[in-house]
């Protein structure tokens, strides 16, 4: 609970581990009032660890995709009462010392989403582990995003994301990508409905237990951004479905993972 409203953490888990239990011991003791975890049918014992910590978990019983896994979250959450939903990974990557901070931006009605920036200058991205090719690649399309939606944010690609529940009870996540776009999607979803967003300072980390992108995968994802930048510059002369709001009925997508 933070400034009275319910605060849900969720975790997009895959082969998460190794890092699991150190990322959720670097929560605030206290500031959420449940933490779910959707596993992703990972091949490791990412579930054994979350039950020991008393997580709720989630399962996939066949591997859906890194979009897919935050639409059941979502749901969760949404359906347990939250009235502030925090994505993070549970790779360690993004600090989680910051939750009190970056929520309150939306407990006090200053930002309806909160973006962690992993980048505050490029000595400190380089130095936290970012390769460099993936640090450029991130400069060039935050700067593009940033230009095409009239906003200013650090770092338009960071897994550390809050929102509030009118957000994403707006709009329709669903009709997203199932994998690593469905984080540029909803970014431009959120600037389409009018939302506010900022952004807080997280401190980076890069290291080998660190779920990441490899080559192929930021590639394919730097001409999807594209593709859907395009798709906002062009929603006042086509129909997309990424655009449209949410339909009033609840999503089952939360109770079909449940008893899948």
């Amino acid at each position: 609970m933070i400034d009275g409203k319910k605060l849900i953490v969720v975790m997009p888990a895959y082969n998460a581990g190794p890092m699991l239990e150190k990322t959720y011991r670097d929560i605030p003791t206290g500031i959420a009032d449940e933490i779910i975890l959707c596993d992703d049918c990972s091949n490791d014992n990412t579930v054994q660890i979350a039950e020991s910590l008393g997580l709720t978990i989630i399962r996939h019983h066949v591997n859906k995709g890194y979009g897919a896994n935050q639409k059941t979250c979502y749901d969760a959450a949404l359906a347990k009462g939250a009235d502030i939903i925090l994505m993070m990974h549970p790779d360690y990557q993004y600090d989680p010392r910051v939750i009190p901070l970056a929520a309150g931006f939306l407990t006090r009605d200053i930002c309806d989403v909160i973006i962690g920036s992993r980048i505050r200058g490029r000595r400190w991205a380089l130095r936290g582990g970012m390769p460099a090719y993936k640090y450029y690649a991130n400069r060039m399309l935050t700067l593009l995003e940033n230009m095409v939606l009239g906003v200013n944010l650090g770092d338009c690609h960071s897994g550390y994301r809050i929102y509030k529940r009118n957000v994403l009870e707006k709009i329709n996540y669903h009709q997203n990508a199932n994998d690593f776009l469905f984080d540029a999607q909803l970014l431009m979803q959120t600037v389409y409905h009018g939302f506010r967003i900022g952004d807080v300072p997280i401190p980076i980390r890069y290291f080998q237990e660190a779920t990441s992108m490899n080559v192929k995968q930021c590639l394919k994802y730097g001409y999807e951004t594209l593709w859907v930048v395009c798709m906002f510059l062009l929603k006042d002369v086509f129909r997309f479905k990424i655009f449209e709001e949410k339909p009033v009925k609840i999503s089952t997508e939360y109770q079909q993972s449940v008893h899948a």
